[in-house]
């Protein structure tokens, strides 16, 4: 890819209109500063003192961010949250970006899942990081909701140019995509044919049909083993003759084209033929956190505006190479960074 061809794409980005569909967390951040921290008269443990509070959209909502960041014109937010502080704070986010949360519905009996994520003041790099506390929801979502959920995506098909759904929640029918979703969704993507439908899930990727999707390696090989593990004779490449297997597998489950992303290596593309897109290489230190959510994001907008399967992996790697050196955050890249990261690329041939 040449920059002139990179700033075409880029200038499709504000027209495209993408639905963001799945697990909507906040992410909270307490700013801690030990030098406050005080002794408890009640248990004698100490008592951490946060001084600062920052929240951001998370899951879904990282994906939303980083379309946002990187310009798309129209973004839609369906999911759900509960009624509670959580819950105001990452609709006012999306909204702030704006994002139109018609389709983010409320539900009175279940907690707005949040990772909280306490680190110490001052401390930029990942060692200032404590130990995360999550709160997710363990019991099933109602019927009910998902159809409230599927009900307005139907409504809003027409206006759209792609649909990204992010199963985030790995226990059994506790987010939003569920068997009736995931059904809804295939039969939607056939119906919709012009419409680009990508889909990312942490434990259920092999269950979609008719929709592209995106995985990483260790995803895809266990497609084909189950029990997860790696090669212990051949290396490299008898991993790489796995992830083909895997890769040519979940083509032909979905129909559809595969992205496998494999870290410093890059992103696997396949319709129907896997194609290794190397990565941007950057030094360390770096965090991976939302990496996949920039790449998701990029490649999307990137195919909303015409770009071929591997310029949208190529754009999909030059974001995430923004967002992986951007430490103790959930980073996004923007569009005036991809340029240069373009010429970083090409000049690592």
């Amino acid at each position: 890819m040449r920059p002139e061809r990179l700033q075409e794409l880029i200038r499709g980005f504000p027209e495209c209109r993408v639905a963001v569909l799945g697990d909507y967390f906040l992410d909270k951040y307490l700013e801690v500063d030990p030098r406050l921290a005080e002794v408890s008269l009640e248990t004698g443990k100490t008592a951490h003192q946060v001084v600062s509070i920052r929240c951001s959209p998370g899951a879904a909502g990282t994906v939303v961010n980083n379309l946002a960041a990187l310009g798309a014109g129209r973004l839609y937010c369906l999911g759900f949250t509960g009624n509670d502080g959580e819950g105001f704070e990452l609709r006012r986010a999306l909204q702030n970006i704006g994002c139109d949360t018609r389709g983010l519905i409320t539900l009175q009996d279940r907690f707005t899942p949040t990772y909280l994520k306490p680190r110490t003041l001052d401390n930029s790099d990942l060692t200032g990081e404590h130990e995360r506390y999550d709160t997710k929801n363990r019991r099933p979502v109602p019927p009910k909701a998902q159809e409230s959920v599927l009900a307005h995506l139907e409504g809003i098909m027409r206006e759209l140019d792609a649909v990204i759904v992010v199963d985030q929640v790995e226990e059994g029918d506790c987010g939003v995509v569920g068997p009736r979703v995931r059904g809804a969704l295939a039969d939607l993507a056939g119906r919709f044919a012009q419409k680009r439908f990508w889909v990312d899930s942490r434990s259920r990727i092999g269950l979609f049909r008719n929709v592209m999707i995106k995985v990483n390696v260790h995803e895809a090989i266990r497609q084909i083993r189950p029990d997860g593990a790696r090669p212990a004779r051949g290396g490299a490449e008898r991993e790489v003759e796995l992830v083909r297997q895997a890769i040519s597998e979940l083509r032909e489950r979905t129909g559809k084209p595969v992205f496998v992303t494999a870290g410093k290596r890059g992103i696997w593309v396949a319709d129907p033929e896997p194609e290794l897109v190397r990565a941007v290489l950057v030094p360390d230190p770096v965090d991976p956190t939302g990496a996949g959510d920039s790449a998701t994001a990029a490649a999307v907008l990137g195919l909303c505006a015409g770009a071929s399967l591997r310029e949208a992996a190529l754009l999909a790697n030059l974001a995430a190479s923004i967002t992986v050196q951007l430490l103790a955050c959930t980073g996004t890249a923007r569009p005036d960074q991809l340029v240069p990261r373009l010429e970083i690329w090409r000049s690592q041939g």
